[in-house]
């Protein structure tokens, strides 16, 4: 479960900065539908805009939502605008003269290669959507430049005074409030949905022999770094602090059943048969005002940076000269 989550987070930052702008100005001799606008003479493919919309659509589905004809219209047309405005602000950069060091962007490279689990699954999504090193890197030196230019512009000349961060912090108590947590390993034996009943029957043998074990007194941390077919074996089973909501269901409801230093009996998932210990519970709590307070700053300053951005964005566009060709196919 960890090393999926993992590789989706590294394909949705592959997926973030491959829509972060267009690569280069296409020739104008190219027939328009293999662009979707030109910005000042800069053209947006029409790569650049499936990317972009494959990635908003990735964030979608990821919260259950489903859109209809209407609704697939209207984000496609967001995502045109947006990518419109990155291109603006891309230009802007250019105009005050902003470069971006090499090293930053090799360093930025390393970092999102490491995201993957092996070269082979970094090199083969890549392939998938059809980047090459030179394209990703071409888009971090934008990005960078986009941003550069933001922290100059806009970060750089606005402040949060502690008296806007209070007043923020004392009228919305609902979210400084801290679920309840439970912190816990498991042991999992895992059932292949097409493997049949005697695989499953084997699968409940093997967890049956190991909670025999434990009860004989045998370690739990040494039993799943053994034994346990999760990603988590080589910690131990530690899955680290997760709320409600975070787990499959019933996984979690046995979890939050248990007591600290508990053990559950079998349970069953999609995944296959697992084994739960709980580690540590926290209670819900609200988080403190000093706790929150840089935080909090932080994100009260991204908000007026945003503001005032987008205000500035909105102005350069109406003096800008764009070309939209974007048609929505019937």
């Amino acid at each position: 479960m960890a090393k999926l989550r993992r590789s989706l987070i590294a394909l949705a930052m592959v997926l973030a900065l491959a829509s972060v702008a267009s690569l280069s100005a296409a020739e104008q001799s190219k027939p328009s539908q293999d662009k979707v606008a030109v910005v000042n003479g800069s053209a947006i493919t029409r790569a650049d805009f499936d990317r972009e919309l494959m990635y908003a659509q990735e964030r979608l589905s990821g919260t259950g939502m489903q859109l209809n004809t209407a609704q697939l219209t209207q984000l496609k047309k967001n995502v045109l605008e947006q990518l419109i405005e990155r291109e603006l602000l891309y230009q802007e950069s250019q105009k005050k003269g902003i470069k971006v060091d090499q090293g930053a962007i090799n360093e930025q490279w390393r970092t999102l290669k490491n995201r993957f689990p092996s070269e082979e699954d970094f090199s083969n999504t890549l392939k998938k959507m059809n980047l090459s090193e030179k394209a990703v890197k071409s888009q971090f030196k934008r990005n960078m430049a986009v941003q550069e230019f933001i922290g100059k512009e806009f970060a750089e000349k606005i402040t949060v005074s502690d008296k806007e961060i209070k007043a923020y912090y004392d009228s919305n108590p609902a979210v400084f409030k801290q679920p309840e947590q439970v912190r816990a390993s498991h042991i999992l034996i895992s059932v292949d949905p097409k493997g049949g009943p005697s695989r499953k029957a084997e699968a409940l043998k093997k967890i049956t022999n190991i909670r025999q074990k434990l009860q004989k007194g045998e370690d739990f941390s040494a039993l799943a770094r053994k034994f346990s077919q999760c990603p988590s074996s080589a910690q131990g089973g530690d899955l680290g602090y997760f709320t409600r909501g975070q787990m499959v269901k019933p996984f979690e409801e046995a979890a939050f059943a248990l007591k600290s230093g508990e053990v559950s009996n079998i349970v069953e998932t999609r995944f296959g048969y697992h084994l739960i210990k709980v580690t540590d519970k926290k209670p819900e709590s609200i988080i403190s005002y000093k706790d929150v307070k840089d935080r909090l700053g932080q994100y009260l300053k991204e908000k007026k940076v945003q503001k005032e951005a987008s205000l500035y964005v909105q102005k350069v566009k109406e003096k800008a000269k764009i070309e939209r060709f974007l048609v929505e196919e019937k």
